[in-house]
């Protein structure tokens, strides 16, 4: 990856900001990948003042920008000739409580398997599913992040932070979210024009609605003989079977589930389960069904496939990894193969989960 070209319009180093700017700054590790890229520019903010004082700037509004939290759902295929958004907004607020819910806010840059272990010792109920995930709090919303049967809309009050082209706060409701699966109205409509500040989340203090009905969740908790299961045993098999099938990012290089589980029509199920009567099928409505990502790419041959110093995971087909020393577009050819190694035996369109940059 190369230097930057001249920006004869780009006024960043006029700037006299109280956070500290950083020119050609490395993003290797910002990013899960470990990928090896640079941010032409790179400032971190740790408080809305800060972020009130970058957008009272008018070069913000002139320039490229990324709005970067773990850094867990991000692929660098180059360089970012531009402003990298660091989010470092810290804080977890108690805002009310009632018999049976407490509300939290937490700010963006919160890493998210942490808060999760911060509400489950605490006995609150409806997130602990979603333990072990890695990103921020603030990221959370954007992917609607989910696994095990929950994702993070069904717990989320409202989002808090800026909008961008204005420099106004905003609050957005969980029904103005536009959540949808991994989907929302901030990674399409409002990509990189909204910076999430902090969430809200009302969670059960009672009465939890526990989801075990996974098999996986489920198979961990009569082999340790639990039929009444408690919120912190429930996020104790979760995070017990995420870590016997992905690999540590700080130990090999991934960004976890790199694609999509896809939606067909049942018709377009049935005809592949005449070839394939094994293959797994969740319903989502009467119409449609859901198709295990990882499935489809083990039945094609990938699963623990290396390519140079990329590869498939070996214990779980939907992780790309970095052996070490792989770069960004090395993934991203890896991925492309997968996806049409996919269409045409199973004639079904993998998306990927990851943000390509």
């Amino acid at each position: 990856m190369g230097s930057f070209p001249n920006w004869q319009n780009f006024l960043f180093l006029e700037m006299e900001l109280p956070m500290i700017l950083h020119e050609n700054a490395s993003l290797q590790r910002f990013n899960t990948f470990g990928i090896q890229a640079k941010a032409r520019y790179m400032v971190h903010l740790s408080s809305l003042e800060d972020l009130a004082e970058l957008a009272s700037e008018p070069s913000l509004f002139r320039s490229p920008r990324l709005i970067l939290g773990g850094g867990s759902n991000i692929l660098f295929t180059k360089d970012f000739d531009g402003l990298v958004m660091k989010v470092d907004i810290l804080g977890k607020t108690t805002l009310k409580e009632s018999d049976e819910s407490v509300w939290i806010t937490v700010g963006a840059g919160e890493p998210w398997h942490p808060l999760v272990l911060h509400c489950v010792e605490r006995g609150w109920g409806g997130i602990e599913n979603l333990s072990l995930i890695p990103g921020t709090a603030g990221a959370a919303p954007i992917q609607n992040i989910g696994a095990y049967g929950v994702e993070i809309q069904k717990v989320i009050e409202y989002v808090d932070g800026m909008d961008l082209t204005t420099g106004d706060h905003r609050r957005f409701t969980r029904d103005e979210c536009r959540f949808g699966y991994r989907e929302s109205v901030f990674k399409h409509d409002l990509r990189e024009k909204f910076f999430i500040s902090s969430i809200t989340l009302r969670l059960t203090k009672k009465y939890h609605q526990l989801d075990t009905h996974y098999g996986a969740i489920r198979e961990v908790l009569d082999r340790n003989k639990i039929t009444h299961p408690t919120i912190k045993e429930v996020s104790d098999a979760v995070v017990a079977i995420r870590q016997s099938k992905l690999p540590d990012p700080s130990v090999i290089g991934n960004a976890g589930s790199f694609f999509k589980n896809p939606t067909v029509p049942i018709e377009r199920a049935d005809a592949i389960r005449k070839s394939h009567p094994k293959m797994p099928v969740y319903p989502v409505d009467n119409q449609n069904v859901k198709l295990p990502a990882g499935w489809l790419i083990e039945q094609c041959g990938w699963k623990g496939k290396r390519v140079g110093k990329v590869g498939v995971h070996e214990q779980q087909a939907l992780v790309l990894v970095n052996f070490g020393g792989g770069e960004g577009e090395e993934i991203s050819q890896l991925a492309a193969k997968i996806q049409e190694s996919v269409s045409k035996t199973f004639g079904v369109s993998l998306m990927t989960e990851v943000n390509i940059i």
